[in-house]
């Protein structure tokens, strides 16, 4: 089988495997295609410790949608051409390999699968194309509901990226009223102006100043501020929380879903008298596996509109630079 062995910066094999054949209650799958990952970004430029877990000299990828190969004898109720999602924190058996599945790679073993744990079935209504994109979709529904979202509430999510415009588009779902994606990227900030969101380039622009026209003011402990109940950062830039903490109006909340390392500094005295609430989102469940898909399937939105290249899977190391290249791409998948 063709398969993308991770060796480290800038260093992509692309290979031959031995096909895996599965053991008694395992399937094999078939990948259709594979989305690419901003921390498959950023272990591809800056080495294997600045994103998820990737073993060098393993393989890797793990946001892709596939079809049943193969089945083992015991194995009852799957079967060979079923178009599946597979699950990454199940899908190996071990919850740290859900970085390196194997979605760069043509086939993939999946140990002792079951319906709606290792595999879930993917709904003739969503493409094969949209279905490579339900596993950042699950991140960025995770981080929407860890906001605790109300009918009717304001939110500005950070980042027109993937997860960005899935957690805006799930916020929508959970009945949020106006939601504003901020990014310092034109182009994909076009993209989510498309989907129905409000925009601001918040490198250009007064985000504050755009917020009040927006949502209109509500208080907070240093005067008029955005009437806006929820803010989530799928940036990661280091000045999102000080922005938050800024702004935020009294007992709004803020979730962050951005892959950022390290410490950052939290005005406890501010934090405490504007009642605000900072919430770690990371990773998804089973439930928001369940909402992307009904998501997917309603049509509401046109999510494809946010793949804005596709490569064969011989280009790989080349999709992995152009997905780099935020002025100019937005998702990039590969196609096997």
């Amino acid at each position: 089988m063709r398969a993308a062995i991770y060796n480290g910066q800038k260093n992509i094999q692309m290979t031959e495997l031995p096909t895996p054949v599965p053991g008694d209650d395992d399937i094999v799958v078939r990948n259709l295609y594979a989305s690419i990952c901003g921390t498959d970004v950023a272990v591809y430029h800056h080495g294997p410790n600045t994103g998820h877990r990737v073993t060098i000299g393993g393989e890797f990828g793990h946001e892709m949608v596939s079809e049943v190969a193969a089945v083992g004898k015991h194995v009852k109720d799957i079967r060979v051409g079923d178009r599946v999602y597979p699950y990454p924190r199940l899908a190996k058996g071990d919850p740290k390999r859900a970085g390196t599945v194997g979605g760069f790679s043509e086939y993939v073993l999946i140990p002792k699968a079951e319906w709606n744990q290792q595999i879930y079935a993917v709904p003739e209504g969503i493409s094969s194309r949209v279905a490579s994109l339900i596993e950042p979709f699950t991140v960025g529904c995770r981080a929407a509901r860890r906001s605790f979202p109300r009918a009717g509430e304001n939110a500005i999510v950070f980042g027109a990226g993937t997860i960005g415009i899935a957690a805006a588009i799930a916020l929508k779902n959970f009945g949020c009223d106006k939601v504003m994606i901020c990014d310092h990227s034109d182009f994909r900030l076009n993209k989510a102006r498309e989907l129905g969101f409000l925009t601001c380039n918040n490198g250009k622009v007064d985000l504050k100043e755009t917020a009040m026209e927006q949502f209109g003011t509500a208080p907070s402990i240093t005067g008029a501020t955005a009437d806006v109940d929820i803010y989530i950062d799928a940036a990661g830039a280091e000045a999102i929380l000080g922005q938050y903490q800024a702004m935020g109006k009294i007992e709004s909340r803020m979730v962050i879903v951005a892959v950022l390392a390290g410490m950052r500094p939290v005005n406890v005295l501010n934090m405490t008298y504007s009642q605000h609430a900072l919430i770690g989102s990371g990773g998804y469940n089973p439930e928001d596996v369940e909402d992307v898909l009904r998501i997917m399937a309603s049509g509401r939105w046109n999510i494809e509109s946010i793949i804005t290249d596709e490569f064969p899977w011989e280009q790989l190391p080349k999709a992995i630079e152009r997905a780099a290249q935020v002025d100019e791409a937005l998702n990039v998948v590969i196609r096997y």
